[in-house]
C-alpha cells in the first residue's frame, strides 16, 4: 500500500507519496538524506490505482519507494534516468 497526502498552496497541488513501510524512516547516503515523515507523506493509505488517479490531478510530485516510483514510471510521469536512490530507496520529483 502507498501513503499519500495532497498539499495545496494557492493553485498548486503537491502530491507526497511513499511506500507505506518507509514511513517514519530516514535514509542517508554520502551527502544525501531523506526523511519520510508521516506529517508530510501520510494523510491516507491507498492502492496503486488511487495513487495513479491522484497523480493526474497535481502539478508537483514528491515520490519515495520502489512501488510508488515504479507506478510513476509506468504512467509516464517519471523517466528511469531521473530517479535517484538514497541508501537503496528510490526517490523522484516531478514538476509538470
Amino acid at each position: 500500500m502507498i501513503a499519500i497526502r495532497v498539499h495545496s498552496n494557492g493553485d498548486t497541488r503537491i502530491l507526497a507519496a511513499c511506500d507505506e513501510e518507509l514511513l517514519g524512516r530516514t535514509f542517508r547516503e554520502k551527502d544525501m538524506r531523506i526523511t519520510v515523515s508521516e506529517m508530510f507523506y501520510k494523510a491516507e493509505i491507498v492502492s496503486e490505482d488511487v495513487l495513479v488517479e491522484r497523480m493526474r490531478s497535481v502539478s508537483i510530485m514528491n515520490l519515495v519507494g520502489e512501488n510508488t516510483v515504479s507506478a510513476a514510471i509506468r504512467e509516464g510521469y517519471v523517466s528511469e534516468d531521473c530517479v535517484i536512490a538514497i541508501d537503496g530507496v528510490k526517490h523522484a520529483q516531478v514538476v509538470r
